[in-house]
């Protein structure tokens, strides 16, 4: 199996950032030619000190980069490395939101960036090329963490934060039904056919790992004309708000799923791959700083999925800027304060 790149992804997604998170980060573009090449991005300018990690500056002197795809829940992420390096003494370049999936990693392997968070299964099957996926998460992470070695990358232990596909459905529709499990609805679709409306981009209809291989595994057939395809951004919307999609493709940590008073269906048989979000770090980096570690495992054992929903909503259905709501979630759970 296969999944989205970022690029597509970001298209679920408000991608980008909701406003300039200040007048001199926004103005500011540094160009630094190293030994790994060009890199370009921002600094972050926050005056933030440790709380309960950093204590000491054990980063001081050190100057690192971090990065992030292009879509809101990943920059969330990749700000609050930043920030949490910074606030351990570090002077970090901000070289978030890049354009897909691919840019971001690369800048990983390659030394440009030094930490971002990555996800399991798009490492396993994307970057290094397994067709199938690991039903168990840490054991997916296990195997990802020992292949990507030779890349030149360390995994670092990684989140419950699992953003991977799902269906959801209005609770309004879903008092009716009362579905929990993707079983429950392949036994609704085999009892009444024409109850099960699925609305769906073009490319999640065909795709193995997406409504194909979904029906193949929940021994289920829908009916194609009750097969709806249309943007992502109006799935959430057409499920919410009509009677034309009983189900719609959604992401677990959508924040668009709280906002819009929507249930999500168990996948019970894990048929779609484990997408948990873990600290990724060029391995050289890790190497020399290996304080990095305990830095950032405070952090992700915090990082759960209903906790991506929360912040992705901020910025996805609020329009809060992801820096923002990255800093203002890390300085609420005390890991680091205002100087």
């Amino acid at each position: 199996m296969s999944r989205r790149s970022g690029a597509a992804r970001a298209g679920a997604r408000v991608a980008g950032r909701a406003g300039a998170r200040s007048a001199l980060a926004a103005a500011v573009l540094l160009a630094v030619v190293s030994g790994c090449g060009l890199k370009s991005g921002s600094p972050l300018v926050d005056d933030v000190v440790p709380g309960s990690v950093g204590q000491g500056l054990p980063l001081k002197g050190a100057s690192l980069t971090v990065t992030s795809k292009n879509f809101s829940e990943n920059i969330v992420l990749g700000q609050m490395i930043g920030l949490i390096f910074k606030a351990a003494g570090a002077e970090v370049l901000d070289r978030t939101n890049l354009p897909g999936s691919i840019s971001a990693r690369e800048a990983v392997v390659k030394g440009d960036a030094d930490a971002m968070y990555e996800y399991t299964g798009t490492a396993w099957i994307t970057y290094l090329g397994n067709a199938e996926p690991i039903d168990d998460p840490h054991a997916q992470w296990e195997a990802v963490r020992a292949a990507d070695v030779k890349n030149g990358v360390a995994w670092l232990p990684q989140s419950s934060l699992n953003n991977t596909y799902t269906l959801a459905i209005s609770k309004k529709n879903n008092a009716k039904y009362h579905l929990k499990t993707m079983s429950d609805m392949a036994k609704l679709a085999r009892e009444d056919p024409g109850a099960v409306t699925v609305c769906v981009e073009n490319e999640f209809a065909s795709r193995e790992d997406g409504l194909t291989g979904m029906e193949r595994a929940y021994e289920m057939k829908i009916p194609a004309g009750n097969v709806r395809k249309m943007d992502a951004g109006i799935i959430y919307t057409q499920v919410s708000k009509s009677d034309s999609c009983l189900l719609g493709e959604a992401f677990t940590t959508d924040g668009r799923i709280k906002a819009m008073d929507l249930d999500t269906l168990t996948d019970d048989r894990r048929f779609f791959p484990n997408y948990n979000a873990a600290p990724e770090i060029h391995a050289k980096t890790l190497a020399k700083y290996p304080v990095i570690a305990k830095l950032l495992d405070p952090l992700t054992k915090r990082l759960t999925t209903r906790v991506a929903q929360d912040l992705n909503a901020k910025v996805d259905v609020e329009g809060q800027d992801p820096h923002d709501v990255a800093k203002q979630w890390l300085i609420e759970q005390g890991f680091i304060k205002e100087g």
